[in-house]
């Protein structure tokens, strides 16, 4: 059996999905042989339980900030509250911040604009990456990043054009890919791999949701990342080997996370 070496650069372990196993999967995880993962917080609260659960099992690691559908939370007492959570050593992000102006119901643009750019003011206050959430927002989310040339990071769950990939990468951010690289229908991440280097390119499953084909509609788990970095050799034609050789580094070098020494 191919041995694959994981890092999974986004997950939601304490999302209420996994409420009634949630430590039978992450003791699976660890027998599987994942070498990290990074719990991303999408509110004052959840950043405070990825901070937990990373204080709980050596190979997790957390990012705390605040996700844009819940812009309305950030306030001076809770960008205090960020920046204390940031404090542990195990805190290698803010994240997930960004735009998200998919639902209509989620707070209005303006609202999320001024809550992202504090957020990526504090980013560059504390010299952390940042993992960006951008939906339906590629314009706003990219002037925005353009405004703090010192702060660097992954859009995570990329879901722009290779030409948007291209300025990202420019500007010093990685290419988050998820599950969704799998999919029958997925031509534009396809297009995207093609034409980004692979030192810019971070798997991860979002998890619970996004989960690859052949498991589509299931929930989420750090090992189905395998399937991506088949699909991502497939696409680059190298060995997935090399896949996850080139990405172990990209997480030394956005997170400064270096899993090969801590396992040794």
């Amino acid at each position: 059996m191919k041995k694959y070496r994981i890092f999974d650069a986004h997950a939601h372990y304490d999302d209420e999905a996994f409420d009634e196993d949630r430590s039978k999967v992450i003791k699976e995880l660890e027998e599987f042989g994942i070498l990290g993962v990074l719990n991303c917080g999408s509110s004052l609260d959840t950043s405070k339980t990825s901070v937990e659960l990373s204080n709980k099992y050596n190979f997790f690691y957390a990012a705390v900030g605040v996700h844009p559908e819940n812009a309305e939370e950030i306030n001076e007492k809770t960008l205090k509250e960020i920046e204390r959570l940031s404090e542990n050593e195990k805190v290698k992000a803010i994240g997930e911040i960004g735009l998200d102006y998919y639902y209509e119901e989620n707070p209005k643009r303006d609202i999320q604009i001024k809550a992202f750019k504090k957020q990526m003011e504090l980013a560059e206050k504390l010299n952390l990456p940042v993992v960006i959430h951008d939906r339906d927002a590629h314009k706003d989310t990219l002037d925005i990043i353009k405004q703090f040339p010192n702060v660097k990071g992954e859009v995570h769950c990329f879901s722009g054009s290779v030409e948007f990939a291209k300025q990202c990468v420019d500007l010093g951010y990685y290419i988050g890919v998820t599950g969704v690289v799998t999919f029958k229908n997925a031509k534009k991440i396809v297009e995207v791999i093609k034409n980004v280097p692979l030192d810019r390119i971070l798997v991860e499953t979002d998890c619970p949701y996004m989960a690859p084909t052949p498991l589509r509609g299931k929930r989420n788990r750090s090992e189905y990342i395998k399937y991506m970095i088949d699909k991502i050799s497939e696409i680059k034609e190298i060995s997935s080997e090399e896949v996850t050789s080139q990405i172990l580094i990209n997480i030394k070098d956005l997170f400064s996370i270096d899993v090969i020494k801590n396992k040794d």
